[in-house]
């Protein structure tokens, strides 16, 4: 019991502590007046930075007159494609014909979800950009890192997804460390999934954790009250004492929510055996590849070097400004992403 009493009154003094300068903070923040909270748009030519590289690589492998050579005929091939240009401008081309000579573009955004999947904020706007200007033969490439969390939240990342789909845009999905739960509800929205052989993938299923202190409470005759308007307003609850009745209520709502989960995998990849890699398991990308889980094996690093030798491969990214407070609130709910997801898959799966 007094262990118990110094460990509260030790969290009273951290949790004090922190609210103080939290508080402070905003006070600074608030009067050095307000900020304009609208994102913006960055576009990362990764063709350019990729050639960039070469040439950065060839200044250490060949001589100074080699590189004048390379330097003359890149300079030539480039003059040249211009002034096929000029003189199709000076025919009257129509614009719809220079339009069709366009290269073909492969888009790359990039998801690391957290817990709330609070990224798809910035997903709809690149989703958004990247459409208003797509043509056919474009592609977009999805670099996804995700453990998953809440339902709703990657039920409307993966919805941001389909709309690449519905806009009849190939999307390539591509997993280099994990796709799980949520995340693999996001991945099996494309019409290709690459993933590297140890990337975990899967994890089909729906879970809810919490303490319950009840018996605590009542050891030390603290009571708990918790008043409803409707029977199954809430069922299982961390303070009160837990019914056989609300746990089959709260369990048959777990069943409704994997069934849709399922359906919806299922509605993507048709030929995934359903009944077999919907128990809630993991697999590692070598494991996934005969399950159907993926169509390929690979990281999105040999997909982009592949693709820049064919394609202008733009890197798109929204970038939310945001105040000070809410940074903050965004540092302290990321260690919270991380510390929740090493407890959930602790002890379920093996650690290299």
């Amino acid at each position: 019991m007094e262990f118990l009493l110094d460990y509260g009154l030790f969290l009273a003094k951290i949790l004090t502590f922190a609210v103080t300068v939290i508080a402070v903070l905003l006070i600074v923040k608030s009067a050095g007046g307000k900020q304009d909270q609208k994102g913006k748009l960055e576009i990362i030519n990764l063709t350019d930075k990729h050639r960039d590289l070469i040439h950065v690589m060839e200044s250490h492998l060949y001589d100074e007159i080699t590189l004048k050579a390379f330097d003359k005929e890149e300079k030539k091939s480039k003059k040249s494609k211009e002034k096929e240009t000029k003189n199709k401008l000076k025919r009257h081309v129509e614009i719809e014909v220079l339009e069709s000579n366009r290269k073909p573009h492969l888009f790359v955004i990039d998801f690391k979800g957290s817990i709330d999947a609070r990224e798809v904020m910035s997903l709809r706007e690149e989703i958004t950009a990247i459409l208003a200007v797509a043509k056919d033969g474009d592609e977009v490439m999805l670099r996804l890192e995700s453990g998953g969390g809440m339902v709703h939240a990657y039920g409307l990342a993966s919805s941001q997804l389909n709309r690449i789909k519905q806009a009849k845009i190939l999307l390539t999905v591509s997993v280099d460390k994990v796709a799980a739960s949520g995340g693999y509800m996001m991945a099996c929205v494309a019409d290709k999934i690459i993933a590297a052989p140890f990337a975990v993938v899967g994890s089909i299923g729906v879970i809810a954790q919490f303490p319950n202190f009840n018996k605590l409470l009542k050891k030390h005759n603290v009571e708990f009250e918790q008043l409803t308007a409707g029977e199954f307003k809430r069922t299982l609850t961390m303070f009160g004492e837990n019914t056989d009745k609300a746990r089959e209520k709260f369990v048959s709502e777990l069943d409704e929510t994997h069934i849709l989960f399922k359906n919806f995998i299922v509605n993507h990849r048709p030929l995934l055996n359903l009944e077999k890699v919907s128990t809630g398991e993991h697999w590692f990308g070598n494991q996934a590849l005969p399950l159907g889980l993926i169509d390929c094996i690979g990281t999105s690093d040999d997909y982009l070097v592949s693709a820049v030798k064919e394609r202008d491969v733009l890197g798109v990214r929204y970038v939310q400004r945001r105040k000070l407070s809410e940074k903050l609130a965004g540092s302290v709910a990321e260690a919270t992403d991380r510390l929740l997801l090493k407890w959930i898959l602790r002890g379920q799966r093996p650690i290299v």
